[in-house]
């Protein structure tokens, strides 16, 4: 689902302007991104928690080379689920 579409959902579903749907889910991304940066951890109450780990430097080895490189550390995203959604998804079946 692409922004557009989430947006086209929302505003059904909330049975709300898109302009103002739109206005609701930048902003909120916007928060978000801005509190990421400052490290900070956000919750949805049913959905999960996104907050921000610094992975370690480590050693990278190329397969076909076997020339070692050095990564440095950096900043990532986890995302968290919670219990919730995890039984939610459970329950749907496995296409393999």
């Amino acid at each position: 689902m692409n922004h557009k579409e989430l947006i086209a959902t929302l505003a059904s579903k909330m049975n709300a302007p898109k302009a103002l749907v739109e206005k609701l889910l930048d902003t909120t991304v916007t928060t978000c991104t801005e509190l990421l940066v400052d490290e900070k951890t956000i919750g949805f109450k049913g959905f999960g928690n996104l907050e921000v780990r610094k992975k370690e430097e480590r050693l990278s080895v190329h397969p076909a080379t076997q020339i070692r490189t050095l990564i440095p550390p950096k900043l990532v995203v986890i995302f968290k689920q919670s219990t919730i959604l995890k039984d939610k998804l459970k329950d749907i079946p496995h296409h393999d």
